[in-house]
């Protein structure tokens, strides 16, 4: 079995642990996703002077870039209360009844991973996003009759990262839908520094921007990254973070300068190696990997695509140059594998 590499993106305790004593307090204390940070700007400040609830908010994007962090952000500009779930964990109707019913005026809502509600659970939404209520059914067969029970005006913030699984009739009730985009090396960077002394961790200037380059974009990775060079520096070092010491704690944890882990290189590894860069379907190397294929869709690829070190084509994924100078591998002699040579031409 491979061994797991350090620094995943993985959603554990200890990751939520980490991200809650990192997390933005305030709207205005959040870096980067500035668009974003100014509609809900105007939007909070509209309800306030009009007395109503904010509208119901759709997050998206990929993992680690901020989304639950807004959601707990509204509550303390909105001075209200804050009730969290997840859509894995409403099987059913009644799972539901709790937060709709304990629901204060104006307060939020919170479901992470909305696009994984079940339909039963997602059409028993409607009506309470709409209307404000929700209809039970007492009683069975002729005696059954059905009780509309009044809710008090609450927000539902969904946050979800395939908002393509999610059915027409729950997105269009979304009022707000909001991208989050992949931050910047300098955004990065400075959410690295303000952490630190969040933890009270000395650092430079050029630790934080190594860092930050090596965090694909991604504040969560960026904390991660931060507190194992935090950790590192405590243990090997005086406890200062500096460009050395960032690079050591770095290579110590198998991150290289693009940021990939030692699973993201093996697997362009035996793309390029077993199975000459390619094209080759998910199936073949998820069982070369003995990795699971939603582990490699979810976890590996979505980078390797964006920092374009792979190509999905029909045929299936193919490794690009740029995937070869990485790894210091040499193309073969007419440049590119014969499979791959009109995506290059």
């Amino acid at each position: 079995m491979p061994r797991e590499p350090l620094l995943r993106n993985t959603p554990d305790a200890e990751t939520r642990a980490r991200d809650e004593a990192l997390r933005p307090k305030r709207l205005s204390e959040v870096i980067g996703q500035k668009a974003v940070v100014e509609r809900l700007r105007i939007a909070i400040n509209a309800c306030k002077k009009l007395g109503e609830p904010l509208s119901h908010i759709l997050f998206d994007g990929p993992p680690g870039l901020g989304k639950t962090t807004f959601a707990t952000v509204l509550p303390q500009e909105l001075e209200t209360t804050i009730q969290m779930t997840s859509g894995p964990a409403l099987t059913k109707p009644a799972d539901l009844m709790p937060y709709l019913t304990n629901a204060q005026e104006g307060s939020i809502l919170f479901i992470d991973e909305i696009h994984r509600l079940p339909r039963v659970v997602e059409e028993f939404l409607y009506t309470a996003m709409e209307d404000f209520r929700v209809d039970l059914v007492l009683g069975e067969g002729l005696h059954a009759r059905t009780v509309s029970l009044p809710l008090k005006r609450f927000t539902l913030v969904g946050a979800t990262t395939r908002s393509g699984m999610l059915s027409g009739p729950l997105r269009d009730r979304f009022k707000m839908h909001e991208h989050l985009e992949f931050y910047s090396v300098e955004e990065l960077a400075e959410i690295v520094l303000i952490n630190a002394r969040k933890l009270k961790t000395p650092i430079e200037k050029e630790a934080a921007w190594e860092l930050a380059k090596r965090s694909r974009g991604t504040p969560r990775l960026a904390n991660a990254r931060l507190w194992w060079a935090r950790h590192y520096a405590a243990s090997e070092h005086e406890g200062a973070i500096t460009l050395d010491v960032a690079r050591a704690a770095l290579q110590m944890a198998e991150i290289d300068e693009a940021g990939l882990d030692r699973q993201d290189r093996r697997y362009l590894e035996v793309l390029v190696e077993v199975f000459g860069g390619g094209p080759v379907g998910i199936e073949a190397l998820s069982a070369t990997l003995n990795l699971a294929q939603d582990t490699l869709a979810d976890e590996v690829e979505p980078y390797l695509l964006r920092a374009q070190f792979i190509i999905r084509t029909p045929r299936g994924r193919v490794a690009t140059p740029k995937a070869y100078a990485h790894l210091g591998r040499t193309l073969p002699s007419n440049g590119v594998h014969p499979p791959q040579r009109e995506l290059f031409t």
